[in-house]
């Protein structure tokens, strides 16, 4: 078997790791932190506990109660957090002394998970100063608990059930290209981000989400809009932020393994520990996920069109305390893909498609505090990718195509805070990287080089006004300087009702593929060229004898001259609670995108082939509003509701056909009359994969009685372009088009053994609904699944 050392490494560093837990059965202690929650005299089990500073989570039992040991003197802060109900926070000082018990009655209400720019609790990534709270645009929170109650495996099913968020195949990018798509921006906008530092490996542009197991994730933070001013290139859409866990009470364990449809095979071990008297905390998980893969498309295909494949990752977070005021920090990920696909077109032509892929994740960072006002952090973070992707005829084992990507990013990173009291927060920072790209595709390639620095701040100048801004500039060695700002603004205008507003800019250079990328498909005679080496790399090919014509016009625009995309996003709405029951948002949002980069054909080769490279266009528009509400009638019973309204347009075809330029002049025809006319600015429909029209709607009750958990979510996707099917260049209404469609999902809990077993039932698209023209949706899932915690009972 291939990579035998590989597993044996990893099957080692899991049974060392949890060795290490096993020893450590006993910590000694110092002062306790203890408690018991209610409401209406009732206890409340499962409510969240989170102690700060040291991010220590802990949950309630049957009882309601809770406690935290081994804690220093000094000050914390204590938030719970339960369904239904309003967050309690809570300040304690300990001085050696027995703190008194807490008897905590929770206020029945709700908190939206979305939230717009500044979060009424805090919760901080103990190695990053910088906190999603800084953002003038809308984020979104999803917490660990509504993780484990979806019933979620990948980081992509999670995802796509969040308002104005689709996981979608790229048209052009083949089966293996899955991204997440928000607000109109495709995945090649939307930087994602493991504990605030950048992960890399994209296939055609876009980040495969399926990829990383939800194990061990404290929470994902979505930030919707440019955010460049917090992250820098590459964040021009948004930023997904995978928090993993962090903070640990007691020593604890979990195993759990699910197996259902499509033969998928779901096993994760993890578990966590303090360690040295309390000094450090370890968190460590692996994960094992399989799965046959699924055909969309069977009557023209035998075979998949979506891959089988085999998933390996392991993870870990260690936190120690050097000294009262300092802490050392490590954390890494290494993930290992594996899948092979056949695929028969008829005629006895079976093409076997194989690709592997390992990503490996490390990041150290030192962090002090001076004093309680002033902190700083100093990071390093190591990121490595590589994919090897071949095709082969299986008849001949004639290889169609091969390419071996490899990609490394290192950076260094040095944070500063500042805080004074409650009236304004300060985080500033300056730093680097060096980021390498390795393929046999590549032509002429240099390292990338990145400069940064950046100051982000809160201000409350009164107690109704909260306000953010941000300054970021970034120098890259080949596209120059860049600097973004940012600024949002909070009122509350009424205890009940809040109002918000937010600007924020960004920016996106060229990627290595983009402008080095000499790639050809074999199975759609097409090659796409670089920009950066089109000009010589054509002159090679006319030599050579394989072009029959070059649209001149298109060389001398593009060749050599793409230049960084950039981005202006907007976005204005309110928060309102009519009732302590109901809570409503709404927002409206306007992105202006410059200089947004798209394939033109610049040539052709002998026999038909087309040849592409890319060009700037001069503006696109995505621009919508979003709304979304919470209601809790009864206690333990929640129910939520959003929808998206999208318009994401190239205004150049707009321009185009209004003056009538190519391509844009061609007529348009109906194939139910057969009559062509020509076309109006009005006829264009917009960009390809965006849906005008996204809702989603869920119910999640708990019945502690029976320590039961069950939800039902329904999520719609209005019809989306797929793409031009009469040939003039932009969509219309007579195009190929995906249907809407609704998909249904619904879990079921059962807790028994004090909470140590758990017993879960899953079902996505209970329904069944597929379409050809999705590869990526899959039918009817089913599973079934065990979990057993191992921790001491109170």
């Amino acid at each position: 078997m291939r990579n035998t050392s590989t597993y044996s490494s990893i099957t080692k560093m899991i049974i060392t790791g949890f060795i290490l837990l096993q020893c450590s059965l006993i910590q000694s202690q110092t002062n306790t932190i203890k408690g018991v929650i209610y409401h209406s005299e009732d206890p409340l089990s499962k409510a969240m506990i989170v102690l700060q500073p040291g991010d220590k989570i802990a949950t309630s039992d049957s009882n309601g109660s809770f406690s935290f040991s081994g804690l220093a003197n000094g000050k914390y802060t204590l938030t719970v957090t339960n369904m239904g109900f309003k967050d309690y926070i809570h300040e304690i000082t300990l001085n050696g002394h027995a703190a008194k018990s807490l008897h905590i009655n929770m206020e029945a209400g709700i908190d939206l998970k979305e939230v717009s720019v500044v979060s009424r609790v805090v919760k901080n990534n103990p190695e990053n100063l910088i906190n999603a709270q800084y953002s003038a645009m809308p984020v979104t929170v999803i917490d660990r608990k509504t993780i484990e109650l979806m019933g979620s495996r990948r980081l992509d099913e999670v995802l796509k059930e969040q308002t104005g968020i689709a996981v979608v195949n790229n048209i052009s990018g083949g089966a293996r290209s899955v991204g997440v798509q928000m607000q109109g921006f495709g995945s090649e906008y939307i930087m994602v981000l493991i504990d605030g530092q950048p992960m890399v490996g994209r296939n055609n542009g876009n980040f495969d989400l399926s990829r990383i197991s939800v194990s061990n994730i404290e929470r994902i933070e979505i930030i919707k809009g440019a955010s460049s001013s917090l992250y820098g290139s590459e964040a021009l859409g948004g930023t997904i932020n995978i928090i993993t866990r962090h903070g640990v009470i007691d020593p604890q364990m979990q195993a759990s393994l699910s197996y259902g449809s499509l033969n998928i095979i779901d096993a994760v071990v993890e578990g966590e520990t303090p360690f040295l008297q309390n000094k450090g905390t370890a968190n460590i998980a692996a994960n094992y996920y399989r799965t046959d893969g699924y055909n969309t498309n069977s009557k023209y295909i035998k075979g998949n069109t979506s891959p089988p494949y085999d998933n390996y990752s392991l993870q870990g977070r260690s936190r120690y305390q050097v000294n009262e005021k300092s802490f050392l920090s490590l954390s890494g990920r290494y993930g290992l893909r594996r899948s092979f696909m056949q695929k028969d077109f008829g005629l006895g032509h079976i093409s076997g498609d194989n690709q592997d892929e390992q990503d490996l994740n490390l990041s150290l960072s030192f962090d002090h505090r001076f004093n309680s006002n002033l902190r700083s952090i100093t990071r390093y973070y190591l990121t490595y990718y590589t994919a090897d992707m071949s095709v082969a005829w299986q008849q001949t084992n004639n290889a169609v195509s091969q390419d071996v990507f490899k990609q490394t990013l290192h950076r260094f990173e040095q944070q500063f805070s500042y805080s004074n009291n409650n009236t304004y927060q300060l985080v500033g920072g300056i730093g680097g990287s060096v980021e390498n790209m390795n393929d046999n595709a590549l032509n002429n390639v240099n390292s990338l080089e990145n400069f940064f620095t950046f100051v982000q701040g809160e201000w409350t100048p009164f107690q109704q006004l909260k306000a953010v801004g941000g300054l970021r500039y970034d120098h890259t060695n080949n596209f120059g300087g860049r600097l973004n700002p940012s600024f949002g603004l909070q009122y509350f205008m009424t205890p009940k009702i809040t109002f918000k507003a937010g600007i924020g800019t960004g920016f996106k250079a060229p990627d290595f593929k983009t402008n080095y990328l000499v790639f050809y498909n074999s199975s759609s005679n097409y090659l796409v060229i670089g920009n950066a080496v089109l000009a010589p790399t054509l002159q090679q090919m006319q030599q050579d004898g394989q072009i029959s014509e070059i649209r001149q016009y298109v060389l001398n625009q593009t060749a050599g001259n793409l230049q960084a995309e950039k981005s202006t996003s907007y976005n204005a709405g309110f928060i309102t609670e009519p009732a302590k029951t109901l809570k409503i948002e709404g927002s409206v949002f306007y992105h202006k995108i410059t200089n947004q980069i798209n394939s033109i054909q610049v040539a052709t080769g002998t026999n038909n082939r087309i040849i592409y490279t890319y060009q700037n266009l001069p503006e696109a528009v995505n621009k919508g509003f979003e709304i979304g509400l919470k209601y809790s009638p009864v206690k333990n019973l929640e129910i939520s509701a959003g929808y998206q309204y999208l318009i994401a347009k190239d205004l150049s075809v707009k321009d185009s056909i209004r003056s009538g330029k190519w391509p844009y002049n061609q007529n348009i025809h109906d194939p139910a009359t057969g009559n062509s006319y020509k076309p109006r600015p009005s006829d264009y429909w917009g960009i390809e994969n965006r849906s005008r029209h996204m809702a989603n709607a869920s119910v999640f009750y708990s019945y502690t009685p029976w320590k039961l958990n069950a939800n039902v979510r329904v999520n719609f996707r209005g019809k989306y372009p797929f793409g031009d099917r009469n040939g003039n260049q932009f969509i219309d209404k007579y195009d190929i088009f995906v249907k809407e469609y609704f998909l249904t999902n619904a879990s079921l809990e059962k807790r028994l053994l004090k909470d140590h077993l758990s017993i879960r039932f899953t079902a996505d698209n209970i329904f069944n609904y597929t379409d050809p023209l999705m590869p990526g949706q899959p039918g009817r899932i089913l599973l079934a699944g065990l979990s057993y915690r191992f921790f001491k009972d109170q």
